[in-house]
């Protein structure tokens, strides 16, 4: 390629990486930062809600059916229980949801709940809220469908942003490349005589891969289908109930309304799930929800290479429902992409890439847009000005 035709295309891809960091600054900003927030949000929230982790020292447990006994007089008429999450390390609690009792906050949406911290060896009620409009949930629906309400919407928006900031990313690694190959003096701080500019170029680079990682990842959980289809992963098998309820009544996935009063006690529904697993770890058990064939739901966790798993069991029977393993459970592809993008159970260097990956919206926008007025501002300036001899 010729000179002149490799610096017109230089100056494209340079208006490209220009317009897509200054023009989404405002998006990306907060969509970064909101992430990095999110990588360590367990432990911001023992921090800002220290007595919910209160919990006995020891590690004894009791039955389950202690645990949801519990939840529902913290409960009273205000909520449904629909789901208990056991602790799988030392010194978490039991968490349990419910599902408030009346309609959804707006057609389409999720309804509302309510959740309780429970200790794991007396079954006290630590603390019981509605999280929705605390920090975390605030930053949970920020990063994953900028507070957008329109079901659906906000998610694909994200999705679109996570390819523009990959764009962004290999655009970058092209600006940044050594005009004459040397990569080795390209890492070096003095490129530029502007701090600015150099602060650009260098952490642009040493973030790059980690960002466009966590950028592709977003782009993968935002399309699910789509991306199962790219890689040729089966989707997720919806259960015969579920099916029914769709068709039914427009609750939308997982929407489906909790049973008043289950007929197996839940004690027996884990039972049976533990038999078809012995030696698993119990994680998550969800209630029978209305349907053609309630059933209860038993989780178990993933431990190393190993995925989660989940039962299904007959709440009129107690028996195990053969083909329906868990629905809406993830494939282990989609686990994967997920656990990159979140840094969730893994070593804890990713942790503080993925962290520092959400730094660098705000950082390079911020800086990439005084690049680019500074760059503004020189073109304004008449050749003769800028040439002009110091008197």
């Amino acid at each position: 390629m010729t000179q002149p035709a490799l610096g017109r295309l230089r100056r494209f891809w340079l208006d490209v990486h220009l317009w897509l960091g200054v023009g989404l600054f405002v998006v990306l900003a907060p969509l970064g930062v909101s992430g990095a927030f999110l990588v360590w949000h367990d432990q911001i929230d023992e921090i800002i809600h220290p007595q919910r982790f209160a919990v006995s020292e020891g590690n004894s447990t009791l039955a389950a059916s202690a645990y949801l006994d519990a939840a529902r007089k913290a409960y009273g008429d205000r909520a449904v229980v629909t789901q208990l999450r056991l602790p799988q390390d030392a010194g978490d609690p039991v968490v349990a949801s419910g599902r408030l009792r009346g309609p959804p906050p707006a057609p389409g949406q999720r309804p509302r709940s309510l959740t309780a911290w429970i200790d794991p060896a007396t079954a006290r009620v630590l603390d019981v809220a509605d999280t929705r409009d605390e920090v975390i949930s605030i930053m949970h629906r920020l990063h994953g469908s900028l507070l957008i309400t329109t079901p659906g919407l906000g998610r694909k928006i994200v999705g679109w942003l996570g390819w523009a900031m990959s764009l962004s990313c290999l655009t970058g690694l092209w600006l940044w490349w050594p005009r004459n190959g040397r990569v080795l003096k390209g890492l070096r701080w003095r490129r530029s005589p502007f701090t600015i500019n150099n602060l650009h170029h260098l952490f642009g680079f040493w973030v790059l891969i980690p960002l466009l990682l966590v950028s592709l990842t977003g782009v993968y959980i935002s399309f699910p289908e789509t991306s199962r289809k790219v890689f040729g992963v089966a989707a997720p098998a919806e259960s015969p109930a579920r099916g029914n309820q769709q068709k039914a009544a427009p609750r939308g996935p997982n929407n489906a309304p909790p049973l008043a009063a289950p007929n197996l006690p839940i004690d027996m529904a884990v039972a049976a799930a533990m038999a078809e697993k012995p030696g698993a770890a119990l994680s998550v058990i969800s209630l029978p929800t209305e349907g053609k064939r309630p059933a209860w739901r038993v989780q178990f966790a993933g431990k190393g290479h190993v995925p989660p798993s989940s039962i299904q069991v007959s709440d009129a029977d107690g028996a195990i429902v053969k083909g329906r393993g868990g629905p809406g459970q993830s494939d282990p592809l989609s686990q994967r992409m997920r656990r990159i993008h979140d840094a969730q159970e893994t070593p804890f260097i990713w942790q503080v890439l993925v962290f520092l990956t959400g730094l660098a919206p705000p950082l390079l926008g911020v800086t990439g847009t005084v690049m680019w007025l500074r760059r503004r501002s020189r073109r304004a300036v008449p050749d003769t000005v800028r040439t002009a001899p110091v008197q």
